[in-house]
């Protein structure tokens, strides 16, 4: 019987289809001061949907893209905004997460800034998120170990438990080109509570946790994955689509708790329906809720 942790789903393309402005450089922050109850509603959502862990919504609340907006020096405000209202959405139901993504694109290992911009800004939100009394921090997203480790330093240095996750291209390797051999080694003496995969098609899952489960070695080191639906357009940002129903989701999450996986949500694209249709996996083992 696999014991796993329920995840929530995506916060920004969910923002997008509920009608709130999703443009960049903010991307999901601008609802924190545009439509901060459609952002608490959604975190309640997930809730509901049976989300054991609840993300809050400070993917972009660094110091980097609120600069760009024309917002210095919000950190530490919109970061607690952020924070409290997904403790509001989770209404004693789930732990919250605090999101630390790159600093620049996601898709763009090329854009990483030196060490000491990247330790800067991490530094800033990670103390940002300790501040506001999130229960852990997640470094996503990551694509590139260099960013990954100066992130989960700053994450390490607050206290708090704390999980790292990179994306991938095509051939499991980071988009940097580096190999999850690579990035676990340069990670793992940092103590994170978990490694997951984040943001790759749900077809890639399975030959990702396998190459992340080989890497990690040690089985007592948790896993875990969460996948997008869709995919990146140029001109209009994230495409939601519906190739992959909550249903088939949720069929794919077995496979992927049958290779070790014991922290399962979803990414880009899926949505509170995806987080109800994988807690019915439920039934293949009891849930943990330890951090």
């Amino acid at each position: 019987m696999t014991a796993f942790t329920l995840l929530d789903g995506a916060l920004g393309t969910e923002l997008t289809r509920r009608g709130c402005d999703t443009r960049l450089p903010l991307w999901s922050a601008r609802a924190l001061m545009d439509a901060p109850e459609i952002v608490r509603r959604i975190h309640a959502d997930y809730a509901a949907a049976g989300a054991e862990v609840l993300t809050a919504n400070t993917f972009r609340t660094n110091t980097r893209a609120l600069a760009r907006a024309g917002l210095p020096g919000q950190v530490d405000a919109l970061t607690r905004v952020a924070v409290g209202l997904a403790r509001e959405g989770a209404a004693g139901r789930a732990r919250v997460a605090g999101s630390m993504a790159p600093v620049e694109d996601c898709y763009s290992p090329d854009l990483v800034p030196d060490d000491a911009a990247l330790a800067r800004e991490h530094t800033a939100l990670a103390n940002a998120l300790a501040e506001a009394g999130c229960d852990l921090i997640l470094v996503e997203t990551m694509n590139m170990v260099r960013e990954a480790t100066i992130a989960a330093e700053a994450a390490a240095r607050t206290g708090l438990p704390f999980w790292v996750s990179f994306t991938l291209g095509g051939d499991d390797r980071l988009l940097s080109g580096e190999t999850l051999a690579e990035a676990v080694r340069a990670v793992l003496p940092l103590e994170p509570q978990a490694m997951l995969i984040n943001c790759i098609p749900v077809a890639q899952v399975s030959s990702a946790l396998r190459a992340l489960r080989l890497a990690a070695g040690d089985d007592r080191l948790r896993i875990g994955a969460y996948a997008n639906v869709g995919h990146v357009d140029d001109e209009v940002g994230w495409t939601l689509t519906d190739a992959v129903s909550p249903a088939a989701y949720a069929t794919a999450a077995r496979e992927w708790l049958a290779l070790g996986a014991s922290l399962i949500g979803g990414c880009c694209g899926t949505t509170p329906a995806h987080t109800a249709a994988l807690g019915a996996n439920r039934v293949f083992g009891s849930f943990s809720p330890k951090r």
